[in-house]
């Protein structure tokens, strides 16, 4: 089921729609662009989180409005995307944030169902985020889709099996629908954190090089939004260390890769 709250914003301003802005990543970005003046149409799973985290950054309620849905849940995010054009107006970017992070191995048999369930929240939850507004736009001819990747997508990572597939995924798909929206004037920009502090990186096991606050993950991917890119990496230097790891022959990538700490599997501590 989907649930709306309104907050009955000005009309004036731009307005972004970002998805799992209850914290990390998504919070960070709802509270940069809440800064900056825009409109904000918050699509998330706890409501009350969302506004206590809101509140806390000292955001006006008067700025957002909140849609509950689950993003694994395609027709609940999928209304709640219609919502938002009814409620607040078409937004001028829609951000797809919501994903998960779970180690994986493939010799336990539960671990296929984890690998299932990131596929269906990273992947099928982001087209179904973008699903509602890309007619419009294309009407209205303009308009700015993002698609939240990862570093991670670059090469696979041992125990990060469902993590990596799905987000190199998300580089294929943004791909696939910037060539599709080429001429429309709707712009397709693909993001890629490198490791960003929030609650999903925080159990990490294992080395962060160029670890990112995330207020200030939120400025720079602001800035590459509002620049129309359409792929890139945040911070540059993870992107400069993924691209090297990219080009180590296999044989070598392997032994770089062993004994490196994994990602911690469900129920794991």
């Amino acid at each position: 089921m989907t649930a709306f709250a309104s907050a009955s914003p000005a009309t004036s301003a731009p307005l972004v729609c970002i998805t799992g802005a209850s914290s990390g990543i998504g919070l960070a970005l709802a509270v940069h662009y809440a800064q900056q003046g825009w409109r904000l149409a918050l699509l998330v799973r706890k409501e009350n989180d969302t506004k206590a985290a809101l509140q806390e950054a000292n955001i006006a309620p008067t700025s957002y409005q909140i849609y509950t849905c689950d993003v694994a849940d395609a027709p609940s995010v999928m209304a709640a995307g219609q919502a938002v054009i009814a409620q607040q107006g078409l937004p001028d970017v829609v951000i797809a944030n919501a994903g998960i992070s779970i180690g994986m191995d493939t010799s336990y048999a539960e671990d296929i169902e984890v690998m299932a369930r990131t596929l269906t929240v990273n992947n099928v939850g982001m087209a179904a985020t973008f699903q509602p507004f890309v007619t419009p736009m294309k009407t209205r001819g303009s308009g700015t889709l993002v698609g939240i990747a990862s570093v991670a997508s670059i090469r696979g990572l041992p125990g990060h099996g469902a993590y990596c597939a799905s987000k190199a995924g998300v580089v294929a798909y943004c791909e696939s629908l910037r060539g599709e929206l080429r001429s429309s004037g709707v712009k397709v920009v693909t993001l890629l954190p490198g490791y960003i502090r929030t609650p999903l990186t925080q159990r990490n096991r294992y080395p962060m090089p160029f670890l990112m606050d995330a207020a200030v993950f939120a400025r720079r991917a602001a800035q590459a939004i509002a620049a129309q890119r359409s792929y890139r990496v945040i911070p540059w230097q993870m992107g400069l260390v993924a691209k090297l790891l990219r080009l180590l022959p296999n044989a070598v990538f392997d032994l770089v890769l062993a004994g490196r700490g994994r990602k911690h599997r469900q129920g794991e501590t």
